[in-house]
């Protein structure tokens, strides 16, 4: 794969794309990246306000950029629901949908209104539920799914999915990770069996200095933290690098359906997009489709 960057997005002109947690980060450059690109782009938050303030963000460079604020909290099925309905009733395809959002790492397990572990919760069992209810409007369109490098510190603890018994930081939000590559892969098996022809891909951004670490794991502070800090000049990469694979999934016309795109750097952690490397217990297609059974009962989401 050659060097791709920005300046290789092909022209997204009467696209319709979705981008979950697109009031920073990675998902806010892969929002302006998309609408500078022609895209007209529906910035998923549930904050109005920091919506708004990224979507003036957007606009301070791109003046044309058609954006619209759809209200969704992944931590809420209610909201998912809501904001789903919503475009369902607008009736209009979407020809690509990023599904970013995510929390990291609170020190203490908290639970969503549905009572799911947070993580688990907001960065997996809501795109799940999500992508399911639009369903209608992405046949024969595109699917991108945020996992990360964490998926591979990840295991799928189906006697303890929610975290309940026994709660660790990174352990849990690992496991949501896998979770999203899992579901990525095994959306594409389900979209070749019914034929919905969806282009499932999943993608991560390395190792990104983003508000997600900065808001989330750092802001508890300690001596790891304090070298990290240290360290991230040297192994990190901007926001904007970090959305490459985001927008290469999104956009590449010669993406393979169910691939993993990420950086090509020491680790993949940082540099220009290439096929990732997926760890054996993402592959397995038992644990997936159980995964996905599991997942429709929690969410009451049907395919």
């Amino acid at each position: 794969m050659q060097a791709w960057t920005m300046r290789d997005i092909p022209p997204q002109t009467g696209k319709r794309i979705v981008v979950t947690g697109a009031t920073s980060g990675i998902g806010y450059e892969t929002a302006k990246a998309l609408a500078g690109s022609g895209a007209e782009v529906i910035l998923a938050g549930r904050n109005e306000e920091k919506v708004d303030g990224a979507m003036r963000g957007i606009r301070a460079r791109y003046p044309e950029a058609r954006l619209h604020f759809g209200k969704l909290d992944l931590a809420d099925l209610a909201s998912v629901y809501a904001f789903a309905r919503q475009m369902l009733d607008d009736g209009r395809p979407i020809d690509c949908l990023v599904n970013n959002a995510g929390v990291m790492a609170p020190l203490r397990r908290q639970e969503t209104a549905d009572g799911f572990e947070l993580q688990f919760g907001t960065n997996y069992l809501g795109h799940f539920a999500l992508t399911a209810k639009l369903l209608p409007l992405l046949r024969g369109k595109r699917v991108v799914s945020l996992a990360s490098l964490a998926h591979r510190r990840g295991r799928i603890d189906f006697d303890d999915l929610q975290a309940a018994r026994r709660y660790s930081p990174w352990r849990t939000y690992a496991q949501s990770k896998l979770a999203m590559l899992m579901f990525a892969l095994e959306l594409q098996r389900q979209s070749d069996a019914a034929d919905w022809q969806i282009q499932s891909i999943a993608a991560h951004p390395g190792w990104a200095n983003t508000d997600l670490i900065a808001n989330g794991p750092a802001s508890q502070g300690g001596a790891l933290w304090a070298a990290v800090r240290w360290l991230a000049p040297f192994f990190t990469q901007s926001a904007e690098a970090g959305a490459l694979p985001s927008l290469y999934a999104a956009t590449a016309a010669n993406v393979p359906a169910g691939s993993y795109i990420g950086p090509s750097g020491f680790g993949e952690m940082q540099g220009h997009p290439k096929v990732a490397r997926i760890m054996r217990r993402a592959l397995d297609e038992q644990s997936s489709a159980q995964l996905w059974e599991i997942s429709k009962t929690l969410t009451g989401a049907a395919w």
